[in-house]
């Protein structure tokens, strides 16, 4: 019926291009019969009825509402599945054939070959490899162009008039939604702000000259150079302001090789390394552009489309677990280091924060020193309008400084645990069972797998929790495929671990931490330190991973299954991926028992639903302690100006308000237009371009 029904049409002289463009495809899925025995068990996702019937309204409301031009905007078509075998692999953003068959499916259009390339545009890719589905596939979604698609194929109006809106799978957009980013947004204003002067030069003309200077720009120290400090540095440079960015740590050419001279030559510079330094802890991490403050916002888009601006790859705003890699992220700061100081942003790298200058509860500068000297006897004062805090969750001095001035730190959840590894093979058979073989380093036609999984334990499992808690959180953490353990201490004493790759994800190696929620009941022990009892349940259980690792900056490590049995049989371990080394300890008795033993559950009821995931291989580290912030600087929920003193505006992960990259830098964003606004730069509604801020608590899960 559907073939006479567009044979009906007239044929028009449409050039035809029988030539599709190249793309590799990847080999057919073998027989069932070579498939591994060894595999992730997958569910699919359930609803409740009450979800179910509440979906079934808005549908229902979506289609008896009116799309009143039908031949003019976009559709957007999610949920578009092709298969791995067909699909050009991981780094193909394109229209191919066969994602145009899964278009024509949704459009119960008949010939997929007469769909015009042009029409569509991918807005999203991800990939699919649970078992629930007879073959893995890539899933799409795709925008399309009505009145492209009407110019290019006259026969597809029949079927555009019959589509109707269904939530999360077909939406009708009047406009395309289109990201800007910050850059073009500024420039665009300027545009707006010039034309507006041009039309007011006559009525300025009889002025005097002192009436038409400029007012005096504002000065702000923003401190912390990591994503939340790098974001409302650029806001307010573009925006006027006199800016100066202090940071402790090196540029990263400088930060490189002090990382260097740690992992090769054990020499720890504790203002430089994995922590400190530009771009903050993320530089030499894993670069992931995850978040789950909405991943379609378009406070988040501004922020993905400037790291494009600033040098990412284009398929960060594709794909569907953006990642950078350190490789990436290192250049990258450099431009955007680049467009800072031509703003005449002042950047002062190897500058330590000692105290803040207050008068009459207003901050009104700091007291700053070189990070080289290991005494604030040479402190210089700086004296600004406003002081954006912007440190990192390793800034523990910082914290300490805050205290003297009664600054409200609030002590605030979050986790600890172990950083466990497995050769990224085993992890690729698990979860792609003879798809695996496609992974090839990162270079093949499937990403690298990872996996993210979470239980929660609860006290009945072993008759108590150990802290009055009914229930725990046990979840993956910061997974990084095909990467390496690194060592992220501040301090020669203490040792304290977290993952890293580079963009390709090449490494034999897969690690990520396995963490357990903790709050203040975990720290009655540490209680005389007030606020900071959490801060300093981290550095025992650093210091104790320190004394069992034996020293020099190698970490205590046990085999998941010595681990679990409480036992250290194993004094060979397997190969690990921490350069510094590895020395064969007892973890099991390096935290309270109640953390231990929520490990062990929480991992036996991973290897349930990752069949192989106790394996003889998989080595588990000590210690994972800084997930996120311990505390919470207080702050107002619009201005972001901290509730105790005026003029001090907390920021970013390290004062409790993000968990990433992209949540710390959409923070420093909006702070930025906040303090803007406050000093007169700034008269726009931020909300109407960027949408409302995220009232994040920086308790994020990755």
């Amino acid at each position: 019926m559907a073939v006479a029904k567009i044979s009906s049409f007239p044929l028009l002289s449409r050039p035809q291009n029988p030539i599709l463009k190249p793309y590799c495809k990847l080999p057919s899925s073998p027989s069932p019969i070579d498939l591994a025995v060894r595999c992730a068990k997958r569910t699919g996702k359930q609803r409740y009825p009450s979800e179910k019937k509440r979906l079934q309204k808005i549908n229902r409301t979506l289609r008896e509402s009116d799309v009143k031009n039908r031949e003019d905007g976009f559709w957007r078509l999610s949920k578009l599945g092709v298969p791995v075998h067909k699909d050009p692999g991981k780094d193909f953003i394109g229209i191919s054939p066969p994602l145009l068959e899964a278009i024509a499916k949704a459009l119960e259009f008949p010939v997929a070959a007469m769909l015009p390339e042009e029409a569509f545009s991918v807005v999203r890719k991800s990939f699919d490899a649970r078992k629930v589905l007879k073959e893995a596939q890539f899933v799409y979604t795709v925008d399309m162009d009505v009145k492209k698609l009407l110019n290019l194929e006259p026969r597809t109006w029949d079927f555009i008039a019959r589509l109707e809106p269904k939530l999360g799978v077909i939406e009708y957009m009047s406009k395309p939604k289109i990201p800007i980013d910050l850059i073009n947004i500024f420039h665009d204003s300027q545009q707006v702000h010039h034309e507006a002067v041009q039309e007011d030069v006559l009525e300025t003309q009889n002025r005097s000259f002192y009436e038409i200077l400029p007012p005096k720009r504002p000065k702000i120290a923003v401190v912390g150079s990591g994503p939340s400090g790098l974001f409302a540095s650029l806001v307010l440079g573009e925006l006027g302001a006199e800016v100066t960015l202090i940071e402790r740590g090196q540029p990263v050419e400088q930060r490189g090789r002090d990382i260097g001279a740690l992992v090769v030559r054990k020499i720890l510079q504790s203002e430089s390394n994995f922590c400190f330094g530009e771009g903050g802890a993320g530089t030499w991490s894993d670069g992931k552009l995850v978040t789950r403050i909405g991943r379609n916002s378009d406070s988040v888009q501004a922020v993905m489309k400037t790291l494009v601006q600033f040098g990412a790859p284009a398929n960060i705003l594709i794909n569907g677990k953006p990642h950078l890699g350190t490789d990436r992220l290192i250049p990258l700061l450099r431009n955007f280091r680049q467009h800072l100081k031509g703003l005449g942003v002042n950047i002062k790298f190897g500058t330590r924060l000692n105290d803040l200058i207050v008068e009459n509860r207003q901050v009104v500068g700091v007291k700053v020193s070189d990070a080289s000297h290991n005494s604030d006897c040479d402190n210089q004062e700086l004296f600004f309008d406003g002081v954006v805090l912007a440190v990192g969750h390793s800034a523990r001095d910082v914290y300490q400084m805050l205290l003297k001035h009664d600054i409200e730190l609030i002590p605030k959840d979050f986790s600890v645990g172990l950083r466990i590894e497995h050769p990224q093979e085993l992890i690729n058979t698990i979860q792609y069972s003879a798809l695996a073989t496609e992974v090839r380093n990162g270079r093949g036609g499937v990403p690298v797998a990872d996996y993210k999984v979470v239980k929660y334990i609860n006290g009945d499992n072993n008759g108590t929790t150990g802290s009055g808690d009914s229930t725990r959180s046990c979840y993956s953490f910061c997974m990084c495929p095909g990467g390496q353990v690194v060592l992220t201490s501040t301090n020669p004493s203490e040792i304290c671990i977290n993952g890293m790759s580079f963009s390709r994800r090449a490494s034999k190696w897969a690690n990520s931490a396995l963490v357990v929620t903790v709050s203040s009941n975990d720290f009655d022990s540490f209680r005389s330190h007030g606020p900071l009892a959490g801060v300093e349940f981290q550095r025992e259980f650093e210091r104790r991973a320190a004394i069992m690792g034996g020293g020099d900056f190698v970490v205590p490590a046990q085999t998941v299954p010595d681990f679990l049995g409480n036992k250290l049989s194993e004094t060979s371990l397997p190969p690990s991926s921490y350069r510094l080394g590895v020395h064969a300890s007892k973890l099991h008795e390096l935290f309270p028992s109640h953390i231990t033993e929520a490990l062990q559950h929480s991992i036996e009821m991973f290897d349930k639903e990752l069949p192989g995931f106790i394996s003889k291989d998989a080595l588990l580290h000590g210690v994972e302690t800084r997930t996120s912030s311990p505390v919470q600087i207080s702050r107002h929920t619009d201005t972001y100006e901290s509730t105790k003193l005026k003029r001090l505006y907390p920021i970013g992960e390290g004062t409790g308000y993000a968990g990433g990259i992209v949540s710390a830098s959409v923070d420093g964003m909006y702070c930025g237009f906040a303090v803007a606004k406050s000093l007169g730069l700034y008269q726009g509604d931020i909300e109407s371009l960027l949408g409302r801020a995220q009232k994040n608590t920086g308790f994020v899960k990755y």
